[in-house]
């Protein structure tokens, strides 16, 4: 606001002056003007260096020092990194909206009211041991100083420019984002910063600076997605493809929502999901071949702009994916020593042995090359070796 208030003064000073100067020249090049008219002239100009005066006064005033009790206006697509609302160009949810998802919270969030608390809870879902479902980021990364500073929750964007570098890409196995925060949340003890629905809507349920539990060796350093999808299954068909999808009378594939989970509760009123391709997609991930229905154009449109959004404001998440010696997508666990020293954007699988999510389905460049073209980044250069190293 201090740069903005000089920058105006700044602009009124130069208006102001060309006035002044044109006539103070007049005056001089004519000693015998009457004083009478150069009396009229002041009057003349007088009131509209006034209103400017004013006007000016306004703004600035307006701006250093808005009216108390007056509501802070959102665009509602700001994400929240260090305390800090960040555009990302493409709705979101957040954890303090109507109908948003709070990781913070300690009850279960879709249990009866009367059985939601922790000391319940504690009981009746065997795995949950702790009422937080995410910690603070300090293995290895900050200094005892540093962890006193932010215990509190005092992390500032730079700190969290330091020890950010990964963000994690999931398929929640759930379907909706209102299945996967039940699970996560209420049954399995775990957190995510954000969900992505199949329609579009993010949900972000902590804030960046959070610890989430979503990656296992990776948590310290990333932040986490979890993508709306049943997930991959076997190339010998699964129930669950059956289940949530189904074929229109034009040969396009549809995302039935199970009976059991309601309406699916989707922000965008009458819904209809269809995968981005009609076809199931078949390929290997960590050596098994598995078969999976594409993400949501949707859910691209969204991911994309998050993922830019990430990268610019976290620089050490670099727009890119794990990349093989020819430069392409590597469809495997990271080695231990290629994980520690990559930064980037990357899957669940490169980091755990157990896992394939996002899937085969999942375009990578896609995603990667469209967030790069939102930063106006170009295309990397180099091999395995330049792509997965600090």
């Amino acid at each position: 606001m201090e740069t903005l208030s000089r920058g105006l003064s700044k602009r009124w000073s130069m208006a102001f002056t060309p006035l002044q100067h044109s006539h103070l020249q007049r005056t001089q090049a004519h000693p015998n003007t009457l004083k009478g008219r150069t009396v009229k002239r002041r009057e003349r100009r007088a009131p509209l260096a006034t209103l400017l005066l004013l006007g000016g006064a306004v703004l600035f005033f307006g701006c250093a020092a808005p009216r108390p009790g007056t509501i802070a206006r959102r665009a509602g697509d700001e994400i929240v990194v260090a305390g800090q609302f960040v555009h990302t160009g493409t709705p979101v949810v957040l954890w303090t909206d109507p109908g948003g998802y709070d990781a913070y919270r300690v009850e279960r969030r879709f249990a009866p009211v009367d059985q939601s608390s922790w000391e319940t809870s504690r009981v009746a879902v065997a795995e949950l041991k702790t009422p937080n479902r995410y910690g603070l980021r300090k293995a290895g990364v900050l200094t005892e100083e540093e962890i006193e500073r932010v215990r509190g929750g005092g992390w500032d964007l730079p700190l969290l420019q330091q020890v950010v570098d990964q963000f994690v890409i999931h398929f929640d196995a759930s379907g909706t984002s209102r299945n996967c925060f039940k699970t996560l949340h209420d049954v399995r003890d775990l957190s995510v910063h954000f969900m992505l629905d199949l329609d579009g809507t993010i949900y972000q349920t902590l804030d960046a600076k959070e610890r989430a539990w979503h990656a296992t060796s990776s948590n310290t350093r990333s932040v986490g997605i979890e993508i709306a999808s049943p997930g991959a299954f076997g190339t010998n068909g699964s129930k669950s493809l059956s289940e949530w999808y189904a074929r229109d009378s034009d040969g396009k594939t549809r995302i039935t929502i199970p009976p059991r989970f309601g309406d699916g509760g989707f922000r965008t009123k009458n819904f209809v999901g269809r995968p981005a391709r009609t076809d199931l997609v078949e390929g290997n991930i960590q050596g098994q071949q598995l078969a999976q229905y594409d993400f949501t154009p949707e859910q691209y449109h969204a991911l994309t702009h998050l993922t830019a959004a990430l990268c610019k404001v976290l620089p050490n998440i670099r727009c890119d994916y794990p990349r093989d010696a020819s430069g392409q997508l590597v469809r495997r666990k990271l080695a231990d020593e290629e994980l520690k020293n990559y930064r980037g954007v990357l899957g669940h699988y490169h980091i755990q042995l157990n896992k394939v999510d996002p899937g085969p389905a999942f375009q990578w460049d896609r995603v990667i090359n469209g967030a790069r073209a939102l930063l106006r980044e170009p295309q990397p250069k180099g091999g395995a070796e330049e792509l997965m190293t600090r």
